[in-house]
């Protein structure tokens, strides 16, 4: 299996301090989403790579599945992403 990479958040070309960690990129993409980000740039740690994606989120009910404390909150966030290209430094 493979190792956790990590992804930097760009914004503006520059690096943020936000930072996240998956296997592939658009697990990262999905949990800079949840935060809020809809532009999302993320430069893969080691590479030369960019990873772009545009993201939203929604207001959902929780599946059936779902535990009961999450049911009771009564709706969750959802994320989605998209991904557009990856850029070459």
């Amino acid at each position: 299996m493979g190792d956790k990479k990590y992804f930097v958040l760009m914004e503006g070309g520059n690096d943020t301090s936000q930072v996240f960690a998956s296997r592939q990129p658009r697990g990262a993409a999905l949990k800079a989403a949840t935060r809020g980000h809809t532009n999302i740039n993320l430069r893969e740690r080691g590479t030369k790579r960019v990873h772009v994606f545009t993201g939203s989120t929604e207001m959902v009910t929780p599946p059936a599945s779902a535990p009961a404390w999450l049911k009771a909150k009564g709706k969750i966030k959802k994320a989605n992403v998209r991904k557009v290209r990856v850029d070459h430094l």
